[in-house]
Protein backbone atom coordinates (compact mmCIF):
# COMPACT_ATOMS: atom_id res chain seq x y z
CA UNK A 1 0.00 0.00 0.00
CA UNK A 2 1.65 3.17 -1.13
CA UNK A 3 1.22 6.17 1.14
CA UNK A 4 0.06 4.19 4.16
CA UNK A 5 2.02 5.20 7.27
CA UNK A 6 0.84 3.03 10.10
CA UNK A 7 -2.40 4.66 11.20
CA UNK A 8 -5.96 4.27 10.12
CA UNK A 9 -6.61 6.05 6.89
CA UNK A 10 -8.59 9.25 7.34
CA UNK A 11 -8.40 9.08 11.13
CA UNK A 12 -7.14 12.15 12.94
CA UNK A 13 -6.57 11.95 16.67
CA UNK A 14 -8.09 14.72 18.70
CA UNK A 15 -5.53 17.02 20.31
CA UNK A 16 -4.67 16.34 23.95
CA UNK A 17 -6.08 18.64 26.61
CA UNK A 18 -3.24 20.16 28.60
CA UNK A 19 -3.73 21.52 32.10
CA UNK A 20 -1.49 23.57 34.33
CA UNK A 21 -1.99 25.01 37.80
CA UNK A 22 -1.22 24.97 41.50
CA UNK A 23 -1.79 21.69 43.37
CA UNK A 24 -4.09 22.64 46.25
CA UNK A 25 -5.40 19.42 47.85
CA UNK A 26 -4.79 15.69 47.42
CA UNK A 27 -6.50 12.60 48.80
CA UNK A 28 -5.68 8.95 48.16
CA UNK A 29 -8.01 5.94 48.02
CA UNK A 30 -6.84 2.37 47.78
CA UNK A 31 -5.29 -0.03 47.24
CA UNK A 32 -7.66 -1.42 44.61
CA UNK A 33 -7.37 -4.58 42.50
CA UNK A 34 -9.67 -5.46 39.62
CA UNK A 35 -8.74 -9.12 39.21
CA UNK A 36 -6.50 -11.78 40.75
CA UNK A 37 -2.85 -11.19 39.93
CA UNK A 38 -3.28 -7.52 39.10
CA UNK A 39 -0.95 -5.11 40.86
CA UNK A 40 -2.73 -2.90 43.39
CA UNK A 41 -3.33 0.70 42.31
CA UNK A 42 -4.31 3.88 44.11
CA UNK A 43 -6.75 6.59 43.06
CA UNK A 44 -5.43 10.06 43.84
CA UNK A 45 -8.00 12.86 43.79
CA UNK A 46 -6.27 16.16 43.06
CA UNK A 47 -7.64 19.68 43.33
CA UNK A 48 -5.75 21.89 40.88
CA UNK A 49 -6.82 25.54 40.67
CA UNK A 50 -10.27 24.68 42.03
CA UNK A 51 -10.92 21.78 39.60
CA UNK A 52 -10.96 18.13 40.72
CA UNK A 53 -9.10 15.47 38.73
CA UNK A 54 -8.42 11.79 39.34
CA UNK A 55 -5.04 10.15 38.78
CA UNK A 56 -4.36 6.39 38.92
CA UNK A 57 -0.96 5.26 40.15
CA UNK A 58 0.82 2.16 41.42
CA UNK A 59 2.38 4.28 44.18
CA UNK A 60 0.59 5.14 47.40
CA UNK A 61 2.44 8.46 47.64
CA UNK A 62 1.90 11.02 44.88
CA UNK A 63 5.41 12.46 45.24
CA UNK A 64 4.38 16.08 44.55
CA UNK A 65 4.05 18.58 47.38
CA UNK A 66 1.01 20.80 47.93
CA UNK A 67 1.58 24.30 46.53
CA UNK A 68 3.72 23.18 43.58
CA UNK A 69 2.80 24.22 40.03
CA UNK A 70 2.01 21.11 37.97
CA UNK A 71 1.31 20.31 34.35
CA UNK A 72 -0.59 17.33 32.92
CA UNK A 73 -2.61 15.90 30.02
CA UNK A 74 -6.20 14.94 30.70
CA UNK A 75 -9.44 13.64 29.24
CA UNK A 76 -12.63 14.59 31.06
CA UNK A 77 -11.60 14.72 34.69
CA UNK A 78 -8.99 11.93 34.48
CA UNK A 79 -5.28 12.72 34.23
CA UNK A 80 -3.41 10.48 31.78
CA UNK A 81 -0.94 8.03 33.26
CA UNK A 82 2.68 9.29 33.45
CA UNK A 83 1.73 12.81 32.30
CA UNK A 84 1.65 14.53 35.71
CA UNK A 85 4.76 16.58 36.46
CA UNK A 86 6.11 19.62 38.25
CA UNK A 87 6.61 22.81 36.24
CA UNK A 88 10.21 24.00 36.45
CA UNK A 89 10.62 27.79 36.26
CA UNK A 90 14.14 28.66 35.05
CA UNK A 91 14.02 32.00 36.89
CA UNK A 92 13.74 30.16 40.22
CA UNK A 93 16.89 28.06 39.63
CA UNK A 94 20.11 29.08 41.47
Amino acid sequence: MAGFRGGRRGYKASPKNIGRGILEVTSTDGPHTEWLGMQPYYIHTLCIDGEEYSYLSNDQELGIDIGKKVTFRYKGSAIEKRSLGIVIDPSELN
